[in-house]
């Protein structure tokens, strides 16, 4: 879509399987199945919605996805199928991955930076495998604690920051860090959204008088941001969340944003309402 000079296009990394309980943690089960129904093995659809931005000539991929590094084991895990789902996604559009500019991860979660590389195989021999940026020409748009916080994993942290996502940009010498809130061009910034991890941060687009924000993992789901108090499980930081949400919540009423959902499989997209203290995403 277009938002005042800058084009908006959600490209996919498919679609994959959760556990319902992880995306809306202390939430009893009978309130958000109300929402997406869970299957047998208590998983939810997990929407990989991946953002494309093109502004002041700048071509700039928010997001990356699982990628195509997942052993059979982790694809029947999460039941993802299909190869090069992001990179096919961007060639409909018309864009190769040498195309891409910026990548930028809103977090190092895997789920969120999966596709930042590649297999490739090596110069020994075919058995040889190195893993490379998948975007070869691009600088990948990282803050700085949260980089740390990736390469220094805790114990709770440990299995969501894969080194293979993200060591191998700064050997290639395309790791840009961000001190705090960066912006990408005069109608793009990154803001630090803290919460779901220390330096999470969303994607701020603002063109021609109109406003949209991709959230990443600050809300996930349309209803996270329609309900405070309901937070993911996988947050190091949920009361942080809450009051991240509710400053962005006042900003997108305010400038009617369009509201982008990384992970909900039935609202891409949509704006906020409000009536008489009670909020609604309505859906585009």
């Amino acid at each position: 879509m277009r938002l005042g000079n800058a084009d908006l296009h959600i490209v996919s990394d498919g679609l994959a399987w959760m556990d319902g309980g992880g995306h809306f943690g202390l939430v009893p089960k009978v309130l958000w199945e109300k929402v997406v129904q869970a299957d047998e093995l208590n998983r939810v659809p997990m929407a990989l919605n991946c953002l494309l931005v093109v502004s002041e000539g700048q071509r700039i991929l928010v997001d990356t996805g699982f990628g195509d590094k997942l052993s059979s084991k982790e694809r029947q895990i999460w039941s993802i199928a299909g190869e090069s789902r992001l990179v096919g996604d961007l060639r409909r559009l018309g864009f190769a991955p040498e195309d891409i500019e910026v990548v930028i991860n809103t977090h190092l979660h895997f789920d969120h930076c999966g596709g930042n590389t590649v297999l490739r195989f090596g110069k020994v021999s075919d058995r040889c495998h190195e893993v490379v940026p998948t975007f070869p020409r691009a600088e990948y748009w990282i803050q700085r604690l949260e980089w740390a916080d990736a390469r220094y994993p805790n114990e709770r942290t440990r299995a969501t920051y894969l080194a293979e996502n993200f060591v191998p940009l700064e050997e290639r010498e395309q790791l840009h860090l961000l001190y705090g809130d960066t912006r990408v061009t005069s109608e793009v910034r990154c803001i630090v959204t803290r919460g779901h991890t220390r330096a999470h941060q969303s994607v701020v687009i603002e063109s021609g008088g109109e406003a949209a924000i991709y959230l990443g993992d600050l809300a996930s789901w349309a209803i996270l941001m329609e309900r405070l108090a309901w937070v993911s499980a996988f947050d190091v930081e949920p009361l942080e969340t809450i009051e991240t949400k509710r400053r962005i919540r006042d900003w997108a009423l305010e400038k009617n944003a369009l509201l982008i959902f990384e992970h909900d499989s039935r609202v891409q997209m949509g704006y906020l309402r409000e009536d008489e203290g009670k909020y609604r995403v309505e859906a585009v």
